[in-house]
């Protein structure tokens, strides 16, 4: 029997910036995309010229470019995170309601989305933990998690009490079922699917590391 070749790519956990930019490296040439509020929006400061990616945004913008800094902030000029940002040549404006068939049209290719939650067979929860004193913010993630072409997700792999956000099953109120393809934490990335969970690579730990705080069965990618 051969042995098994190590998914471990890096000495010590993902930072928020090092994982935006290991999400840019994997989106395809030519990608229409949304990134959602929160973490996904770094994933614009990484993507490049060559690339030739089209960032959408919820609030109605085509061709939308990195992050807005100093002199390059226009207080008109957002994203749907309400962070200002850039427009790259051949920018666009619409309506909203025409953000949305773009949306829900199946005209997006990647959607970047944060999660409190992502299962085994890719259902996601980002909008409701379902606690009493929470606000419900749902925006546009339902639409984009059933109408983009592949949803990425963005997250830490454990919250603030070290349980993990990837479950067997979520508990807290769904926004799309079986639509997630890829979660990408600080700790590792995962493939998830009809077929269960993939390790794709590892961040500081192993990937008999990642089984031991994952309470799911897990499957090493081929080398």
């Amino acid at each position: 029997m051969g042995t098994q070749t190590s998914i471990q790519t890096s000495e010590k956990p993902l930072g928020r910036d090092e994982l935006a930019q290991l999400v840019a490296r994997d989106i395809a040439p030519g990608s229409f995309v949304n990134l959602g509020i929160g973490q996904p929006t770094l994933v614009s400061n990484y993507l490049t010229e060559d690339q030739n990616i089209t960032l959408h945004t919820e609030n109605g913008m085509l061709g939308m470019g990195p992050a807005a800094e100093g002199d390059a902030v226009d207080g008109d000029l957002i994203n749907a995170g309400k962070i200002p940002v850039t427009e790259l040549p051949g920018a666009s404006y619409f309506h909203h309601a025409d953000s949305f068939a773009i949306m829900r049209g199946g005209h997006l290719d990647i959607c970047v989305l944060g999660a409190f939650q992502v299962s085994a067979t890719g259902d996601l929860a980002n909008w409701h933990t379902g606690a009493p004193d929470a606000i419900p913010a749902v925006g546009g993630a339902m639409d984009l998690a059933t109408g983009a072409k592949d949803v990425f997700v963005m997250m830490t792999l454990l919250t603030r009490d070290g349980a993990s956000k990837l479950v067997e099953a979520c508990t807290y109120p769904l926004t799309g079922v079986g639509c997630v393809t890829r979660v990408y934490t600080d700790k590792a990335v995962f493939l998830t699917g009809p077929d269960g969970v993939t390790v794709r690579e590892t961040f500081g730990c192993t990937f008999e590391e990642i089984q031991e705080l994952v309470p799911l069965p897990l499957k090493k990618a081929e080398a």
